[in-house]
């Protein structure tokens, strides 16, 4: 099965005209390749708005060791996502005998999820941290 491109002007006519034949004054679709928002004016006029989003941003393990936020404002609880962050903000550190390997964002974005328990033995390029794009 082939994937509906909804980024195609013949894809959204033939949804625009069911819409319209239908009643209906918008629709949103979502896909991991971006969206679609189609909204019918009063007046008959018709604004597609088609969104291309950024896949999640994966922060992964640079090296083996513990995963340790105890030094920083992350505790492993879901209240406290998502959250803002900025690029070279700390989400946590590496710890690597008696080093602390600062775990950096990499880029700013929406922190979403947290991939790893505090305490946690993780090897390389394992997923750590999911930062999603915000605007």
């Amino acid at each position: 099965m082939s994937a509906i491109d909804f980024s195609d002007p013949k894809t959204i006519a033939f949804l625009t005209d069911a819409l319209t034949a239908a009643g209906v004054g918008g629709i949103e679709i979502s896909a991991a390749s971006g969206s679609l928002r189609l909204m019918i004016a009063p007046d008959g006029e018709v604004r597609p708005t088609v969104v291309a989003t950024a896949p999640a941003f994966i922060v992964k393990a640079p090296m083996a060791g513990v995963v340790c936020f105890s030094h920083v404002r992350i505790s492993g609880t879901s209240t406290e996502l998502p959250r803002l962050i900025s690029g070279t903000e700390v989400l946590g550190f590496l710890r690597i005998g008696l080093v602390l390997l600062p775990l950096t964002a990499g880029r700013a974005g929406l922190l979403t999820k947290l991939r790893v328990e505090a305490n946690a033995l993780v090897g390389f390029g394992d997923a750590l941290f999911e930062i999603e794009p915000h605007s």
